[in-house]
């Protein structure tokens, strides 16, 4: 995972960085849930920080790089899926991880959600706006 980490730094262009992100994320998720099964959730917190620290340079690189995520949407695409792919695994930390180890994971967790709806924003810019409501409107009783 070193030598994928080191390529990514390295990497300069921004689809090429997105793409890395594939590789690296996937070694970066089998090495959270290895760390979790050992019980080190020291380890699995900042192995996800720096998944999410990726990604997020991954993003803007494409950003600086290629603005218009509609029209080039290479690289976008793939960061938009595997993100969704790290939030899944996120969820599942969260599952099982214990109280004191949550808050970082939820604040990790937060900001992979963050990059995901950018992202579905730069990649569809016309989609209608999804409006959540903040609670569950009540069953009516007949």
């Amino acid at each position: 995972m070193a030598n994928l980490q080191a390529r990514f730094d390295r990497e300069t262009n921004g689809v090429h960085k997105a793409k890395l992100i594939e590789k690296l994320g996937d070694a970066q998720l089998e090495e959270a849930r290895h760390a979790g099964k050992a019980g080190d959730y020291n380890a699995v917190g900042l192995t996800l920080e720096k998944y999410r620290d990726n990604v997020r340079a991954a993003l803007d690189a494409l950003k600086k790089q290629h603005p218009d995520a509609e029209k080039q949407s290479n690289g976008y695409r793939q960061l938009q899926m595997h993100l969704r792919k790290g939030i899944r695994e996120v969820d599942e930390t969260l599952l099982v991880s214990p109280e004191d180890y949550k808050p970082p994971l939820q604040i990790v967790r937060q900001d992979l959600v963050g990059m995901d709806e950018e992202l579905l924003k730069m990649l569809f810019p016309r989609r209608p706006v999804e409006h959540h409501a903040a609670t569950p409107p009540a069953e009516k009783q007949p």
